[in-house]
């Protein structure tokens, strides 16, 4: 049984962890449900008119919203398998800023277990401004992720950037029908065109979990461009309709692994048209039609690491440090109206591994053949690798490392490099090409500066290199290896569930051709260092 309130107390004294009440068979008896608001007015830090009337303003997560999570239940055996995976699930949600799960009471083998959280703001009232790669994007609009502490999310904005302009309302509830169930709605009016999505999800929600289903259908037509030494030289219309119906089934987690077994079917319908008042591109992509059936198998591997300034500023995170992988099979049917009959087929695998000194190595391979902007198949293939190394006095070494390559695509389908997707120093999109690789190390810094109880503040000296080439769209300007260095301010805003970590970054381009300014500003908003 599962009960709400205040904190039924702390844990006695003579309570074992959770890890040896696994090995003694004891029983979860009541599990006590402790909501608690944004600021602590417990702690004297934290007790004064702001806080107090911020903390009035906002409803706290229900407890109902926060037991449908739990993996556990009054009158299971206590597994810290299951306990660990729900602090992981609890965490995840931006809405949540800590998040503990301890033993209060043992007697006669039966535990009383409290699970408290503490809640982030949740209603942002926003007006934003980010600059990268020479690029501007201005967004206003209203959001609130915990609507009445029920866990419905629900916005609205208007955004700007370089490729367009518009409105989008979107309107999430992950909790539906059997609590496992997420509904999601969004639609978005652009000044070139517009975009529709509904997805019914019941994912597979934990590495126990037996089933799942899905259905997603999602309608958009827009104006695409290309790009050379970050100008656009040429644009046309994409109209796409896609949707899926899905369903998979796993025998749950067995001695650390998952497996899972999806099959369904899908449709994903691809348009293109010249656009009066535009340039076309010499070679307009190919309509097509891929109606089919796949079939998909998951493995993953229960091995997670909890650390603190990695990706982020004095907030616990979850790194995979297991195996996962994931291969799909994708069988086009003419009758069905598939333009192609052509095999169709991605895999991914990852794999982390935790060295000494709570160093940390994650790699990652994709391959995906699809079909191109040409009509055809094209296969695109990816390494990635990043490696995090705790050092002295609150900082961290970071590097990161992506190759990626394209054949059979067309000018449309081509790799970019510059600004948002890498090169902090160059304009957004400045190279093109069928090759890619990034390279970029980090010397990141997290202070103990807290200030308000509201901002955490850290730091990064950064190097960037990397190249895009080959193909159609080649940068004839400057199309060479580039590389910049900078020095970038970091600013987490704490107690909040948006867009917690400004960027604002000083970059210098040391590959400058003409045009490039000397130096690049960046001002963006990430949920990560």
């Amino acid at each position: 049984m599962a009960t709400a309130g205040t904190t039924a107390g702390a844990t006695t004294t003579n309570t074992p962890d959770f890890a040896e009440l696994e090995r003694s068979g004891a029983v979860i008896g009541k599990i006590h449900i402790n909501p608690q608001n944004i600021f602590d007015l417990s702690d004297d830090a934290e007790n004064n008119a702001f806080f107090r009337w911020v903390n009035r303003l906002h409803i706290p997560t229900r407890a109902p919203v926060i037991e449908r999570v739990l993996l556990f239940k009054s009158g299971d055996r206590v597994s810290r398998q299951k306990i660990d995976e729900t602090e992981r699930l609890l965490r995840a949600s931006s809405t949540r800023y800590d998040v503990d799960i301890k033993p209060l009471t043992y007697k006669d083998g039966v535990v009383d277990i409290e699970v408290a959280t503490r809640d982030t703001w949740t209603l942002n009232l926003t007006g934003s401004f980010s600059r990268a790669g020479g690029d501007n994007k201005t967004s206003f609009g209203i959001a609130e992720q915990n609507l009445f502490g029920n866990g419905t999310s629900i916005s609205y904005a208007r955004t700007a950037d370089i490729d367009r302009k518009g409105s989008e309302f979107e309107l999430s509830q992950t909790q539906l029908f059997d609590g496992r169930t997420t509904l999601d709605f969004a639609r978005a009016r652009f000044n070139d065109g517009s975009r529709t999505s509904l997805i019914i999800d019941r994912p597979f929600y934990s590495l126990d979990t037996r089933w799942a289903a899905r259905g997603d259908w999602r309608e958009e037509d827009r104006i695409d461009p290309i790009y050379n030494a970050g100008n656009i030289v040429s644009e046309y219309r994409h109209q796409i309709q896609s949707a899926e119906l899905s369903g998979g089934w796993s025998p749950g987690l067995m001695n650390g692994w998952t497996r899972r077994f999806s099959a369904g079917g899908l449709i994903n319908d691809n348009s293109y048209r010249t656009e009066s008042g535009r340039v076309a591109p010499l070679l307009l992509p190919v309509d097509n039609k891929l109606r089919a059936i796949f079939l998909r198998m998951d493995l993953l591997e229960d091995a997670f690491v909890k650390v603190k300034n990695y990706n982020r500023i004095e907030r616990a995170e979850y790194l995979v440090v297991g195996f996962n992988a994931r291969v799909q099979l994708t069988v086009p049917v003419a009758a069905m109206g598939s333009t192609r009959s052509d095999l169709l087929f991605s895999a991914a695998v990852s794999n982390g591994t935790q060295l000494m000194s709570n160093r940390v190595l994650l790699t990652g391979v994709v391959v995906d053949r699809r079909i191109a902007t040409t009509g055809r198949p094209m296969t695109q293939a990816g390494f990635t690798l990043k490696y995090y190394a705790p050092q002295p006095a609150r900082s961290l070494f970071y590097a990161s490392l992506a190759v990626d390559r394209i054949n059979g695509g067309g000018i449309a389908d081509q790799l970019m490099i510059g600004g948002l997707s890498g090169l902090r120093g160059y304009p957004a999109r400045y190279q093109a090409g069928d090759q890619r690789v990034l390279a970029s190390i980090e010397k990141r810094a997290f202070t103990d500066w807290y200030p308000f109880r509201l901002l955490r503040v850290g730091g990064a000296v950064f190097f960037d290199s990397g190249r895009a080439w080959g193909g159609l769209n080649q940068n004839k300007v400057n199309g060479g290896q580039l590389s910049d260095v900078g020095i970038g301010l970091r600013v987490a805003l704490d107690r909040t569930a948006f867009a917690n970590m400004l960027h604002v970054d000083l970059a210098a381009p040391l590959n400058r051709a003409p045009g490039i300014k000397p130096l690049q500003f960046l001002v963006k908003s990430e949920f990560s260092f």
